[in-house]
């Protein structure tokens, strides 16, 4: 049987115009968790959603958005993900944030976090 790892899933679900010191957000959380030694973040640009404004964001060709979602996901043991949202939290402003417990079944060769 896998031995399993249990940790934290982190999302952040921001829009892709949103900015951070003059840099796209989603690239600067994924650098700060990169600094920071997280597992690993995953960017993922959505096709069509929308948020608290209830305003559609699309990438249909005919309503081109400026503005379409974006998901940020990462992984990591909970004291490691708490501890990135405490240095992130100024950055984040009135993005969504979710935490999910989850079980790693692999990562990495090994099977385990570092």
């Amino acid at each position: 049987m896998t031995q399993t790892t249990e940790a934290t899933l982190l999302r952040l679900f921001i829009g892709e115009s949103d900015e951070h010191a003059g840099r796209p957000l989603h690239e600067a959380i994924v650098l700060r968790a990169r600094e920071m030694g997280l597992a690993g973040a995953t960017v993922m640009r959505g096709a069509l959603g929308y948020g608290r404004s209830s305003r559609l964001h699309t990438s249909k060709i005919l309503r081109l958005s400026e503005d379409l979602p974006v998901v940020i996901e990462i992984v990591d043991r909970p004291e490691r993900i708490e501890a990135f949202l405490a240095e992130t939290e100024p950055m984040l402003g009135s993005c969504l944030v979710t935490l999910e417990a989850v079980r790693i079944l692999r990562y990495g060769h090994d099977g385990g976090m570092s």
